[in-house]
């Protein structure tokens, strides 16, 4: 299957059909409006997301709903110690009855992948995983078969409970535009959620009838399409890449973000201005994104670790020395 481009569309219809997407998410999604956001950016900018946080706070629940608003397929991976490449990406075997061989495609071709737990992969399947995320191909018996448009990757991880994982090399969490925290909703957030599913309801599951298609996998290419094509002006650029510089020479942060990390601010940027309904990226969206697209490109020393600091803590600090132009 070849990548089809998208049809050209109006820049005021990509910016409503992305309101009316994050309008249908919150129908199912209770809270969690600035994971929802980031993840949308993600969407937005065509880029994968790694989501940190404890389990039963609605990773699964969100991908679901998101794919049903554009009418896409959503899968789910659950990773294990024991998961193979193949188990993901599929594999070519024998028909007795037939006496061919077929290819069987694994759950990696869809449009939303929920990768649960990814860390509990051997390295060997991390790599595979994170391969086709970046090439957006899978090779089958030699033959490389590119995975339906739009595809975006939604990986977890618990923050915790880390015996027996392999965690994720640098290289590898660098292919990640965004890397995003998920916690515990408020108190009254989580008192409507507890009231939606007990209401009448048999088990503990969230329902997606509220959610309606209001997109297609067409649409959402467009809307990649027109963010992509957003002018950022040159003194926003240079200040997404004195941002990622200034990591580099913090003292406390023994590897600073790379290029990579400022290509990711200003991806992210555009695709946050779209979803404020602006064709127009200020230094308040690369500042607002600094966080989810730099906080897993750093890595903190020893010393700043064992003082209780964070990337959450170190980046604000950083982000208060680099000025912003005034546009």
């Amino acid at each position: 299957m070849s990548t089809v481009a998208a049809a050209p569309t109006n820049l005021d219809q990509s910016m409503r059909l992305a309101q009316a997407i994050r309008e249908q998410v919150a129908r199912a999604v209770v809270g969690q409006r600035e994971v929802v956001d980031q993840v949308l950016v993600a969407l937005f900018a065509a880029g994968h997301v790694l989501v940190e946080g404890l389990p039963g706070l609605g990773k699964t629940l969100l991908v679901r709903a998101l794919a049903r608003t554009f009418r896409g397929q959503s899968s789910r991976i659950q990773f294990t110690p024991d998961l193979m490449p193949s188990d993901i990406t599929g594999h070519t075997m024998f028909d007795m009855t037939s006496g061919k061989f077929t290819t069987r495609q694994g759950p990696i071709f869809t449009n939303l992948l929920i990768a649960d737990e990814i860390n509990r992969a051997p390295a060997k399947t991390q790599a595979a995983m994170l391969e086709v995320m970046q090439e957006r191909q899978v090779s089958l018996d030699g033959t490389a078969v590119t995975l339906p448009p739009p595809f975006m990757t939604l990986a977890t991880q618990n923050p915790f409970d880390h015996e027996g994982t392999y965690p994720l090399p640098d290289a590898q969490l660098d292919r990640f535009l965004l890397k995003v925290l998920i916690g515990y909703p408020g108190q009254d957030e989580e008192v409507a959620m507890v009231t939606r599913v007990t209401r009448g309801e048999i088990g503990d599951q969230l329902l997606l009838d509220a959610v309606e298609p209001v997109a297609t996998p067409q649409d959402i290419l467009a809307i990649q399409h027109a963010v992509a094509s957003f002018d950022v002006d040159q003194r926003v650029v240079d200040y997404a890449v004195r941002i990622c510089r200034a990591t580099r020479a913090w003292q406390g942060v023994s590897v600073g973000a790379g290029p990579r990390g400022s290509l990711a601010l200003i991806r992210a940027a555009r695709a946050a201005a779209l979803l404020d309904g602006r064709n127009f990226v200020t230094p308040d969206d690369v500042k607002a994104m600094a966080l989810p697209a730099l906080r897993h490109r750093m890595s903190l020393a020893a010393e700043l670790e064992l003082d209780g600091q964070s990337h959450d803590m170190v980046l604000p600090a950083i982000l208060e020395t680099v000025e912003a132009p005034r546009l």
